[in-house]
């Protein structure tokens, strides 16, 4: 079986990542194949597949032509690695176990805060009395329920997909 991403940016980052996960699991082998075709330099394929958007991704089974089901359901599923190995799982049943690449970004952020506060402190060590500040701490407090109680935190614990479709009229929305 084939699987083709027809691109987009953040949907090849998710894609690539599943495919690096076959290609360097254990159980690699000859029977799966991840292909992408960038719109810009393959508009031809684009038009033969009867496709007008991106990203897309679709399954070629090995005999015959490929299904409505061999189509990913992007809208409803999102487009996460993990979905994507557990939509390749139902077609081929073959298991891919996704491995992200490390993201530091979080560790060298909390260093460069915990850098940023003891040298602060080792700066004002002979004048504390910043830390008994009931307003700045208060100001500190209402900025951290702010933030977690914002949409763009809710959106980001929740990942809620970017469209649906209304079970009433079959409407996408988003």
């Amino acid at each position: 079986p084939v699987f083709l991403l027809l691109s987009s940016q953040q949907a090849n980052e998710e894609y690539q990542v599943l495919a690096n996960s076959w290609r360097y699991s254990s159980a690699f082998s000859n029977k799966l194949f991840f292909t992408i075709v960038d719109y810009d330099e393959g508009a031809d394929v684009f038009q033969q597949l009867n496709m007008n958007s991106a990203p897309t991704f679709m399954h070629f089974p090995p005999k015959g032509k490929p299904k409505r089901a061999d189509t990913f359901d992007l809208q409803r599923i999102g487009f996460a690695a993990e979905q994507l190995a557990k939509w390749i799982a139902d077609r081929t049943d073959v298991h891919i176990r996704v491995f992200r690449p490390p993201n530091y970004s979080g560790t060298i952020a909390l260093a460069l805060l915990v850098s940023l506060v003891g040298g602060l402190l080792y700066l004002r060590r002979n004048n504390l009395e910043f830390i008994y500040n009931k307003t700045g701490w208060a100001m500190a407090a209402l900025c951290v329920v702010f933030a977690m109680t914002s949409g763009q935190m809710w959106n980001h614990i929740r990942g809620p997909p970017y469209a649906h479709k209304n079970p009433q009229n079959g409407q996408v929305v988003s």
